[in-house]
């Protein structure tokens, strides 16, 4: 294998995570034959063939997706390089932060009212966002921290480009009117479903995890069900039972108003698991780095 030019890299890994020449042109401003040129002259220098003809289209080689695995963490090692060695590196910038509502209360708020204090260099510009919005965000290089979430019953598939730290977890139960709760309670988790299923069922208008564990736990329970109503707003949620409207997922460590009942669901239980998200290589920025710790401490902040 010949010298690499570094610079080839990012043409391979746009390649891998897109499959088209047309979308990785669009991504790094390009034209389609810079693409291929490219990634041609960079199967050269390694000396093995990258791409191969898959009907109309290409995809990569076993050996092209073995080196996009490289290249990934190449680029991330060069970023961090460059950022450790940048001579004005030091608490100063606006750090991007996209995430769900809960999150920017919970760990972005106080982060804000710490910096103010301790380093008012830094500075945050905060957009409210659910995970796979934010996510997508944080790969176009458009915010620089995303607060996501998923759910045990539907865990999310993380980009490769990206590292995730994990924050906090809480058990979510279902909630439903407070009258028509059984006095003897729930076998478990199923046996609740089960109880509720001729409710229509409330989901996330902007995130599919919610309906993915109700109706994986309907299909546990040897049923099966579409969403009904879709809200993104855990209030919203509330006003929807409170009103008879039908029944859906809440935290189960959050006051609701009386007439709601959030039933706790176990064998299985649902946990939401919290997570703070950057692009591989980017921890090395001062100004990141000081946030993330700061929004790490909200593992240790009452809910």
């Amino acid at each position: 294998m010949g010298v690499v030019d570094t610079r080839r890299l990012p043409h391979l890994v746009e390649f891998a995570r897109h499959g088209s020449m047309r979308v990785v042109a669009d991504v790094l401003g390009t034209s389609t034959s810079v693409v291929s040129q490219q990634i041609a002259a960079l199967a050269r220098e390694v000396g093995t063939a990258l791409v191969e003809p898959d009907g109309r289209r290409s995809r990569l080689t076993p050996a092209g997706r073995r080196l996009a695995d490289h290249a990934r963490t190449i680029l991330a090692d060069v970023e961090t390089a460059r950022l450790d060695l940048d001579p004005d590196a030091e608490p100063r910038g606006t750090v991007r932060v996209a995430g769900f509502a809960t999150a920017i209360r919970r760990a972005l708020l106080p982060t804000v009212e710490a910096l103010a204090r301790t380093h008012p260099q830094v500075r945050l510009t905060i957009r409210e966002y659910e995970p796979a919005e934010a996510h997508a965000m944080l790969v176009a290089d458009q915010i620089d921290l995303a607060l996501t979430y998923d759910y045990d019953l539907a865990p999310a598939v993380l980009d490769p480009d990206l590292t995730a730290t994990s924050l906090w977890s809480t058990s979510w139960g279902l909630a439903v009117p407070a009258a028509e709760v059984a006095p003897e309670g729930y076998e478990n988790a199923l046996a609740v479903v089960d109880a509720f299923r001729g409710q229509p069922w409330i989901g996330n208008s902007r995130n599919q995890a919610d309906e993915q564990v109700l109706r994986t736990l309907a299909s546990m329970a040897g049923f099966h069900r579409h969403m009904t109503h879709e809200a993104d707003s855990l209030e919203l949620v509330e006003d929807l039972v409170l009103a008879g409207l039908g029944v859906g997922l809440l935290p189960a460590d959050r006051a609701v108003r009386p007439g709601i009942s959030v039933v706790p669901l176990a064998s299985p239980g649902v946990r939401m698991r919290a997570y703070a998200v950057i692009r591989r290589g980017q921890s090395a920025w001062p100004p990141l780095t000081l946030v993330l710790g700061q929004v790490a401490a909200s593992r240790l902040r009452a809910p």
